[in-house]
């Protein structure tokens, strides 16, 4: 096959697991919910140089991702689907530009292997059918380290400076400053381990970070000359506070990101634990598995340290995870190395546990009331009393999956190619029936009676916020338009003042009573662990 058809046989491969169904269920609070909001205000005001939430400034997140959905929005409509386009097509693109990088920097065979095992792993999958920013942001931080070591490995280093430079800048421009600590330390921790720049010269380094600074200037000079300071100087607050304290109680152990990565890139990360035979292999290729080694451990040691664990937040090592495990899985190909016991064993234990998770997910579902007396929590009780329709059939997922896997590994161990495709394919299709079959369920259960308690507000002239949890939900699926009034964003106004209009309020059970107390509320239904109120 011509290069092309390779290329374009993963785009439509691509395409056909990433694009179908996107907008099945509802966006999940908050980051799907809050991104969207924006995309859908800038379009509202169009104003699309500064965030908006709630039609007031938002320093929180950069503008790029939201120009992305802002785009699919024109095209599809506001909603659901085009909120989670973007990542669905950096899907395509970060399959082909793995195929590339691979092929470049080891071989063909290696980079299927890498773009098989990167479209099987279920974080790295799941997040191209999300609407969260970070596929994208990771993307082009990907593209700006895979720059840099072509600047000392390749020809035409001025231009691969400049666009390390441009990516790295695009990078910031999508979630953050984040995108630069990450690359001077990396640089840092590179420069020790060679006990010197091998190559990249101080004149390379100075282009890229003048390439940077000029691509962030875009924006960020752009709103310091509209609008001053402020916004600037909140956002660099903002991230600073991430770093120090627990963003909303998401907090955790210092293990936290190992744990995540080593079950949610399942089956890649086992790879990690593989003997690797480094004698027969390309200068140029050890010196890009030396930068995906400081990558992922530069990433994931700065997040396991940031007091703030989102399940997310480690999820830029998922490039280099994948490359090192498909130069692992590459290496059993060919016959360089023999898998480990170690291997084995874990992958005989993580995909059983994941299997036998999801196999407990329709027995768990049919037998939730023997379960209640059990959960002290009574919003995750009244969760429970969502009318989720179950059948013990559904657990053969969960039994097809642990199937899969154990056959997966006895094949590994005598015909490494049927087992490795047995993987993938299991993978892929259990992934799709979680994404078809799972997830509206369990959204069922967190979320949508308060998302359908708002959608029916669409179109109508009224306030309505919520109470005592933080939440974008009734922004975004009330679509809010800007207000008139500028008391809207006051709470002890809506609950208290002269209103102009009909206010509607949504709790969570566990204070439901202390809003029963106010006199002027009326509650008017519940459902689900959510309380609703009327205000005349």
């Amino acid at each position: 096959m011509s290069s092309f058809v390779k290329y374009l046989l993963i785009a439509i491969g691509a395409s056909i697991l990433f694009f179908p169904f996107l907008g099945q269920v509802h966006l999940f609070d908050w980051d799907e919910i809050n991104f969207a909001e924006c995309a859908r205000e800038m379009i509202v005001t169009k104003d699309y140089l500064r965030v908006h939430i709630n039609y007031q400034p938002f320093w929180e997140k950069p503008p790029v991702f939201i120009w992305m959905q802002v785009l699919a929005m024109k095209l599809f409509g506001v909603g659901d689907y085009a909120a989670r386009f973007p990542n669905a097509l950096m899907g395509v693109a970060t399959l082909m530009t793995l195929f590339y990088v691979g092929k470049r920097v080891v071989n063909e065979k290696m980079a299927w292997i890498w773009v098989a095992l990167y479209a099987a792993s279920w974080l790295p999958h799941f997040y191209f059918k999300s609407g969260i920013i970070d596929p994208t942001f990771n993307y082009f931080i990907f593209l700006a380290f895979f720059q840099i070591y072509l600047v000392i490995n390749g020809g035409k280093k001025w231009l691969h400076a400049i666009l390390a430079g441009v990516f790295l800048g695009v990078a910031v421009l999508t979630k953050g400053p984040a995108a630069i600590l990450i690359a001077i330390l990396s640089l840092v921790t590179y420069i020790i381990i060679r006990r010197g720049l091998n190559g990249l010269s101080i004149k390379y380094i100075v282009t890229t970070t003048l390439a940077v600074f000029f691509t962030t200037c875009i924006w960020f000079g752009l709103e310091v000359i509209n609008n001053g300071w402020w916004m600037v100087n909140e956002f660099i607050t903002y991230q600073i506070r991430l770093f120090q304290t627990e963003d909303a109680g998401h907090g955790g152990p210092f293990f936290y990101h190992f744990i995540i990565l080593l079950i949610g890139c399942f089956p890649a990360s086992v790879f990690m634990f593989q003997n690797r035979n480094m004698k027969q292999e390309a200068q140029s290729t050890k010196d890009f598995t030396r930068w995906m080694w400081v990558l992922f451990w530069v990433v994931l040691l700065l997040f396991s340290i940031v007091k703030t664990k989102i399940v997310h937040y480690s999820s830029l090592c998922y490039f280099p995870l994948s490359y090192l495990s498909a130069l692992a899985a590459y290496k059993l190909l060919v016959g360089e190395v023999k898998l480990t016991k170690l291997t084995k064993v874990l992958m005989l234990f993580i995909g059983p546990v994941v299997g036998i998770a999801l196999a407990a997910l329709p027995i768990v579902g049919i037998n939730k009331e023997k379960l209640i007396p059990y959960i002290n929590d009574p919003f995750a009780v009244a969760n429970f009393q969502a009318n989720v329709s179950w059948s013990y059939t559904e657990a053969f997922w969960g039994l097809f999956y642990i199937t899969g896997v154990v056959l997966g590994v006895i094949l590994l161990s005598r015909q490494f190619k049927k087992g490795f495709i047995v993987l993938v394919v299991v993978q892929l299709v259990v992934i799709q029936a979680t994404v078809l079959h799972f997830t509206p369920k369990i959204e069922a259960f967190s979320q949508r009676a308060a998302i359908e308690f708002f959608e029916q507000f669409q179109d109508r002239d009224v306030y309505v916020s919520v109470l005592g949890y933080k939440s974008y939900a009734h922004l975004y699926y009330t679509r809010k338009m800007p207000q008139d009034n500028p008391n809207y964003t006051n709470e002890e106004w809506l609950l208290n003042g002269d209103i102009d209009k009909p206010a509607y309020f949504v709790c969570k059970i566990m204070i439901a009573d202390k809003y029963r107390a106010l006199p002027q509320l009326k509650e008017i239904g519940s459902k689900n662990g959510f309380v609703f109120f009327e205000r005349r």
